[in-house]
């Protein structure tokens, strides 16, 4: 089924065999200048001179270009990468993916010295189709690092747009004021009374798997 334009998807991609992608500070900080750089569909400067600068001067510089997708939710995690995206131009969503993974496993693949695709084919995304399956999504998004035992707290994970909700601020990487109604604290409390309940729905999940 094509991706619409002006609708939100969960995008989900994992890497191959779950090969561990992401192992550095360095690499997590990668992806999220990918995401933030990519999202923009034309670009005046290189990839290069965009990472000099820092994240709030380059939001800044990149506010009126045109995007391809709208950042609603981020959470990179070592094996695999989930998105809340938003198409705002036609195949923006598949244009944007392609640009972020290639890129990448260019930027891995230099860096270990070694060739070779290091996704498990296409990304995967579902539709979202209301309001409230999208704030209890970027729940589920932001709860990943905590279900996954690496953190306990998802203010923990610093790599996800978690703290961006917490703050209150559009001066990260996600654009949601259009779409959600956050509060930080209400959301907070929304999200963190929720960690025993996940960690128990994935450890049932894995159960039926094995």
């Amino acid at each position: 089924m094509d991706i619409v334009t002006g609708e939100i998807y969960h995008v989900y991609t994992k890497s191959i065999a779950e090969f561990v992608v992401f192992n550095t500070d360095a690499d997590f900080l990668r992806i999220k200048e990918l995401f933030q750089y990519y999202e923009i569909e034309k670009h005046l400067v290189s990839f290069s001179k965009f990472k000099k600068r820092n994240m709030q001067q380059s939001e800044k510089s990149m506010i009126d270009k045109e995007k391809l997708v709208q950042i609603i939710c981020y959470c990179p995690m070592p094996t695999h990468i989930h998105l809340i995206l938003k198409q705002l131009k036609d195949k923006g969503i598949t244009e944007f993916m392609r640009r972020v993974l290639d890129s990448y496993t260019r930027y891995f693949n230099i860096k270990h010295n070694r060739k070779g695709p290091l996704w498990e084919g296409r990304f995967k995304k579902v539709i979202v189709e209301s309001d409230e399956q999208l704030l209890h999504l970027t729940r589920y998004v932001h709860l990943n690092p905590v279900t996954a035992y690496i953190v306990n707290n998802p203010a923990d994970w610093q790599w996800s747009s978690y703290q961006e909700y917490l703050s209150g601020k559009e001066d990260g990487i996600c654009k949601y004021k259009d779409i959600l109604d956050i509060k930080p604290d209400v959301y907070k409390k929304f999200v963190e009374d929720r960690i025993s309940y996940q960690r128990e729905l994935a450890k049932i999940k894995n159960s039926m798997l094995d």
